[in-house]
């Protein structure tokens, strides 16, 4: 039984990748476990006295997190799809992905953008 839950556990981890990397191709903005990274927070926060970084409850760090992702739908296509691939798959790296990160990702390659506009017509982010 144990041995069904990892393997249950480890499609469910794989079909998400898959999924966030296909959003990238499709033009739409990747669904996201938040399972992690908000249960990493509310941890983090929950020690007696101490704020732990964030102080979000799992609660608030989720729908902080919906928040961002109903604004990344809104804006999705403004962003290059060569950022948006690189971006995604750069969120969802490591198993801690977040739609803040995501976002951060974006905005840091738009402005990489304007700063070698005309200079470097291939300019592109890492890949």
């Amino acid at each position: 039984m144990m041995h069904f839950r990892w393997v249950l556990k480890g499609s469910f981890s794989i079909a998400l990748l898959l999924s966030a990397g296909l959003a990238a191709w499709s033009n739409e903005v990747p669904v996201l476990d938040l399972q992690p990274i908000c249960r990493g927070i509310a941890q983090g926060a929950s020690g007696a006295g101490e704020r732990g970084g964030p102080d979000l409850s799992f609660a608030r760090c989720v729908s902080s997190e919906q928040a961002i992702r109903r604004r990344l739908v809104k804006e999705w296509s403004r962003y290059a799809l060569a950022d948006r691939q690189h971006c995604v798959a750069e969120t969802t790296m490591g198993g801690l992905a977040s739609y803040t990160n995501l976002l951060g990702c974006l905005q840091s390659a738009t402005e990489a953008r304007k700063m070698f506009n005309g200079r470097n017509r291939n300019y592109q982010i890492e890949r």
